[in-house]
């Protein structure tokens, strides 16, 4: 099969189309012949050096894909061969095949692409974790997104807001503020133009946000807590702006507050497997109801996928980057 290595670390150019065996199958798994793969933080990352490869997983870069199912043991899976699905993967994902645990599938919600398909498991299976089951996110409880139009963000605006939750995310330009308005957050901050600790103290009366869901972290955590409301909890999800912070914890104590974090991909796959259930219960209807919808800012086929790395790290995309397998 055709697929993509990173041959160094490095910048993108060192991602190289090469030629590698289908995968083997492992006891729960299944073969995919992969429609589409998406692009996410941690694919960079890995290109760089900086994600390590989980024992036992793929190499190759890739954690979602949407395809078809062409081998594996399905019976009682719910599964049939030749189904179209969706999955998220420990690696492997820029290939013209790739194997992912059965358990980690899902089925392709019903009138989307391939391509739409590809971009969900990965930001899903993360918001939907970190957000809803780690930091709590219930009731009319209030949420702010860091980076409000990456994958991540898009998601998240998209789901808390149409799960009933008056939402806030910052992003780099007006034109970025816009959008994240347009997918449902109550209020967008040009964090370039805007203090968001001061927009979100006056948007909600000095009460703060109940959750915030962090993809910055360093020095933004001391400012995270100034704008929580008590109780409040922070989940941090990556570090683009640093792995350490001077942290308030008189603040913690006074008013009961939670910094947490999480990554997904080293969980097992009984831990994923819960969020795949999750995610067809509570958020699938949602997004064939049209409630919630993909945001593809991108396509490239797999062959250009150092231009879609290069993309991906100019920031100035807004929602996901897919790579197309012909």
């Amino acid at each position: 099969m055709k697929a993509i290595e990173i041959t160094r670390p490095g910048a993108p150019d060192v991602l190289q189309l090469c030629e590698r065996p289908v995968p083997a199958l492992k006891d729960g798994e299944v073969l995919i012949k992969v429609h589409a793969a998406g692009i996410n933080r941690p694919d960079v990352l890995q290109r760089l050096g900086h994600y390590p490869v989980p024992p036992g997983a793929s190499d190759l870069p890739g954690l979602e894909v949407a395809g078809e199912i062409v081998d594996g043991k399905l019976d009682g899976t719910g599964f049939v061969k030749g189904q179209l699905v969706c999955a998220l993967v420990q690696g492997g994902g820029y290939a013209e095949y790739c194997a992912a645990p059965v358990r980690q599938c899902l089925p392709v919600p019903k009138g989307l692409s391939a391509v739409e398909a590809a971009s969900l498991p990965e930001t899903f299976f993360t918001v939907w974790s970190n957000a809803f089951d780690r930091a709590g996110l219930a009731g009319d409880e209030t949420l702010l997104v860091q980076g409000g139009t990456s994958g991540i963000g898009v998601t998240a605006i998209q789901l808390a807001a149409a799960m009933g939750h008056r939402v806030f995310a910052t992003a780099g330009s007006e034109e970025k503020r816009l959008a994240c308005e347009r997918l449902g957050a109550t209020r967008g901050i040009n964090y370039r133009a805007e203090d968001f600790v001061d927009v979100i103290k006056a948007e909600t009366g000095g009460k703060g946000v109940n959750v915030v869901l962090d993809m910055v972290a360093g020095d933004y955590v001391n400012r995270e807590i100034d704008c929580l409301a008590d109780d409040g909890r922070i989940v941090i999800i990556a570090l683009l702006g640093g792995a350490k912070a001077n942290v308030d914890l008189a603040q913690i104590l006074r008013r009961r507050l939670s910094i947490t974090g999480s990554t997904l991909r080293p969980r097992p796959i009984e831990f994923k497997a819960a969020i795949a259930n999750k995610l067809v219960e509570n958020v699938w209807p949602l997004i064939e109801a049209g409630k919630i919808k993909p945001v593809i800012h991108s396509v490239f086929p797999l062959d250009q996928a150092a231009q879609a790395h290069t993309l991906m790290e100019s920031s100035t995309h807004v929602g996901k980057i897919v790579l197309k397998v012909e």
